[in-house]
């Protein structure tokens, strides 16, 4: 391209493509994930007979007792909230992407965003995410945890938790935690799709340097390029994040009056457990993430490529 050429603006993606496509990779991700997301909570609950056993031991041992059903217990509640949080995500990650170039010089409006900019629209992506995510991740660590203790579960299932945590402390015990789940999420996000942009620009580029034919078409990521950045995205995502879910199941998870606020968590875990203790579930977070979430940008990515010539 020559240098008086100007670039053809670049064109958003649709805010219903967004949307429907990053709710098919939430549910990708719920069904590849949950069996580890269940050992993760565990852990960091401190429920009774984790242990130090390793996590495939703690699958196995899930599966010898509870069967299926016991790898997936507590799954109603992010099925039914992941796939809105993915589609959430996605969107107002869209809508960041737009807002930064809506901030961005004149001259810059037709330029691909740098991955600085790309970082504040993740950012930007976690603020309406957040609204759903909280009640959704305190149901679920509730229902996750209380398979482990002795006795009858005290809920049935996702709607009767709901039902409880509402007869005994309001809307405000169902969003218990939320500040706990917007400190997870916003580094999170930023290192989800940061890491995501950058890998697949670096695959891209290594692309367009091996094209021996000087071929100048848009490159395509395979399959396993796709699968690769989106799993180290969400290597990346947990390895920032874990200390504050850390705290943020402890305080879900803790009985009405345990904890004053999210600091007090804090302060009672390093006083009691040590620093070591932020860290708790970092490995089946870890073992979790690339799989879950090669099959979220896998799903998101094969069905925008679908919707897209259907909604733009």
């Amino acid at each position: 391209m020559s240098s008086d050429e100007t670039k053809p603006p670049v064109k958003s993606e649709s805010g219903i493509t967004s949307f429907v496509s990053g709710g098919v990779g939430g549910l990708c991700c719920v069904l590849v994930g949950h069996p580890f997301d269940l050992i993760k909570v565990r852990v960091q609950a401190g429920a009774a007979g984790v242990g130090d056993a390793g996590v495939f031991s703690l699958l196995r041992n899930v599966f010898a007792k509870e069967g299926v059903a016991g790898l997936y217990r507590g799954v109603s509640a992010p099925i039914a909230a992941v796939s809105p949080i993915f589609a959430v995500s996605f969107w107002g990650y869209d809508m960041g992407k737009r807002l930064v170039r809506m901030a961005a010089p004149e001259s810059a409006q037709n330029e691909d965003l740098s991955l600085s900019e790309i970082c504040v629209a993740g950012a930007i992506s976690s603020i309406p995410t957040t609204m759903i995510m909280a009640p959704s991740e305190r149901i679920k660590c509730l229902l996750q945890i209380q398979s482990s203790s002795a006795g009858k579960p005290k809920y049935d299932g996702m709607v009767h938790c709901a039902q409880e945590l509402y007869k005994t402390g309001g809307i405000r015990s169902i969003y218990k935690g939320t500040f706990a789940t917007l400190l997870r999420d916003l580094p999170g996000a930023v290192a989800y799709f940061g890491t995501y942009e950058w890998i697949k620009r670096t695959i891209i580029q290594y692309q367009q340097k091996s094209n021996v034919e000087g071929d100048q078409k848009e490159v395509t990521l395979s399959p396993t390029a796709i699968l690769t950045a989106g799993g180290l995205a969400g290597m990346a995502t947990w390895a920032v994040s874990i200390p504050a879910d850390v705290l943020k199941s402890r305080y879900q998870t803790a009985p009405e009056g345990t904890y004053k606020n999210l600091l007090d968590v804090y302060k009672v875990l390093i006083k009691e457990e040590g620093y070591g203790a932020l860290f708790k579930g970092l490995r089946p977070a870890l073992i979790r993430a690339f799989p879950a979430n090669a099959a979220a940008f896998m799903g998101m990515e094969v069905s925008r490529k679908m919707l897209t010539p259907i909604f733009g």
